[in-house]
């Protein structure tokens, strides 16, 4: 067989493997999934009534307020599959896997591949299982069909991107512990765009950060694509940092891999 065609199947065996570990700690994707969740009803029951107020539109309140916040919640529950995509590379760089499967005739890229096409997977269903508490408690996009194709691959992209980034994260961290606090920030950033209030509703600096940081038009994409409001240029901005990230996630944890394996 060609090189490629051991290395796509020494990847598949990976992600079977990374897969397996899933359905064998589910407690780890239930807290991966239900962190979001609990944000979402927090939001939109706590601070939803005043909140969605304040940003007006038609129906005003808690209505309006859950079909704001929902795709900064999207975006948060990517957050949480890239801090445990960390703790998973950690694991296995630590407990000493990696030095068993060097000893083994297996393409070396296939490895990292496993880790993050099973986090692209895990991040999915998470979003999909936020999505269906959102319409439960009533979230009501107006995308189409088209709209929902294009929501699909930004939404693969973002987490192909965050995902890289944060296998080199999680090889770059010395311990277990270390991995599971290295991708906090990630988490957090949201709140510090347009996720949960317009930014023009902030004091002037952090204004500024909210709208050059890269999850603003990445929230605004998903924003426009789910409720139709308008875009503009933030599917090129959001476009343009997912390429970015994905390179430098993917350029560190190869440099990363290859120093320690």
């Amino acid at each position: 067989m060609s090189t490629m065609t051991l290395a796509l199947t020494d990847s598949a065996t990976m992600l079977r493997r990374n897969l397996k570990r899933m359905l064998r700690y589910p407690s780890m994707t239930v807290l991966l999934v239900g962190m979001p969740i609990i944000f979402l009803l927090l939001f939109v029951f706590v601070f939803g009534g005043t909140l969605g107020a304040g940003i007006g539109g038609p129906s005003g309140g808690r209505a309006e307020y859950v079909n704001y916040v929902t795709p900064a919640i999207i975006l948060m529950t990517i957050m949480s599959a890239v801090q445990g995509t960390s703790i998973s590379v950690a694991m296995d760089m630590t407990e000493g896997i990696v030095a068993r499967f060097r000893t083994m005739a297996i393409a070396r890229v296939s490895v990292l591949t496993g880790h993050v096409v099973g986090s692209v997977i895990q991040a999915m269903l998470g979003i999909t299982a936020v999505i269906a508490v959102a319409l439960l408690i009533g979230f009501r996009p107006t995308a189409g069909f088209g709209g929902w194709l294009a929501l699909t691959g930004v939404l693969v992209l973002m987490s192909f991107a965050f995902v890289w980034l944060a296998v080199a994260l999680g090889l770059a961290s010395k311990t277990v512990e270390g991995a599971s606090n290295v991708g906090m920030p990630l988490v957090l950033l949201p709140f510090l765009g347009s996720g949960f209030v317009p930014t023009d509703s902030m004091p002037t600096v952090l204004r500024w950060f909210a709208e050059y940081q890269p999850f603003t038009p990445f929230i605004e994409t998903l924003r426009g694509l789910l409720m139709g409001t308008p875009i503009g240029n933030n599917a090129v901005i959001a476009l343009g940092w997912g390429v970015v990230i994905t390179l430098v996630g993917y350029l560190w944890a190869k440099r990363l891999f290859n120093r320690e394996a």
